[in-house]
């Protein structure tokens, strides 16, 4: 059953959609005809417990898996057999789970490795300088080998090796699994400021009360169907989502 919000996605032009997919691992139906619309400037987010198909959405938009059926279309071209190097050439970014860094290398090195697809040095290293804006932590801490980190810098590298591929579009695979609490709130605030310089923001987490007080609109997946939609705001005003997703806020509301 899908249960869609009256208050209907707003008509941004769609930077990435999904029609109708359907993808399998071997004899196993993991996505289930699903549809997902992120407008250009939007944050959308992707809620859903374990095994619900929300690492199997990253990896079909990366091109790590195929959809059987359906499309995947991204700035107006469907994108079904693209391989994953020029999907980042064309824009779309991983901030995969639990960060993926090459813990040996520098972190001014993970942060080039962010930028192999492109030749345009002057521009890198403009985009170096504006990473660091927005990272100022990273800055003091470049010629650190990366696994020598705490999670959450590890997070803000992970987040600013993806900018340096410069992203139209950027997807986060569960950002603030395994940070405390603080580093939960800054890489939020991070994503938010990403967006407000032109970057668009699809968001798998499982911290949902996080996720929908800054996105835009939402999806909630269960396994493999999507069963819910709408605004962030009328999701986190759902009973249904307060119970599956938000029980913190039943006992804060008083």
């Amino acid at each position: 059953m899908h249960i869609s919000d009256a208050q209907q996605q707003p008509e941004r032009r769609p930077l990435l959609e999904f029609s109708d997919v359907d993808t399998y691992y071997g004899e196993m139906h993991v996505l289930k005809g699903v549809n997902y619309r992120v407008g250009e400037g939007e944050i959308v987010c992707l809620l859903g417990g374990n095994a619900s198909g929300k690492s199997t959405t990253m990896k079909t938009i990366l091109g790590i898996v195929t959809p059987q059926r359906g499309t995947v279309t991204y700035a107006g071209e469907t994108i079904n057999t693209l391989p994953t190097a020029d999907r980042v050439r064309k824009g779309i970014a991983p901030v995969p789970e639990a960060r993926r860094l090459f813990p040996r290398m520098s972190v001014l090195e993970n942060l080039y490795m962010g930028a192999f697809t492109r030749e345009d040095k002057a521009e890198i290293e403009s985009d170096l300088e504006r990473v660091f804006g927005l990272f100022p932590r990273i800055k003091e801490r470049l010629k650190q080998s990366a696994g020598t980190l705490s999670g959450g810098e590890q997070q803000m590298v992970a987040m600013a090796r993806a900018l340096m591929a410069r992203p139209k579009l950027l997807c986060m695979d569960e950002p603030s699994m395994g940070l405390s609490p603080l580093f939960v709130e800054q890489v939020f605030d991070l994503i938010q400021a990403i967006n407000r310089q032109g970057t668009t923001i699809f968001m798998v987490e499982q911290n949902a009360n996080m996720a929908l007080s800054i996105a835009n609109y939402g999806y909630v997946l269960q396994t493999g169907e999507v069963v819910l939609s709408g605004s962030a705001q009328s999701l986190r005003d759902n009973e249904m989502v307060r119970q599956a997703y938000l029980g913190e806020l039943k006992v804060a509301a008083h």
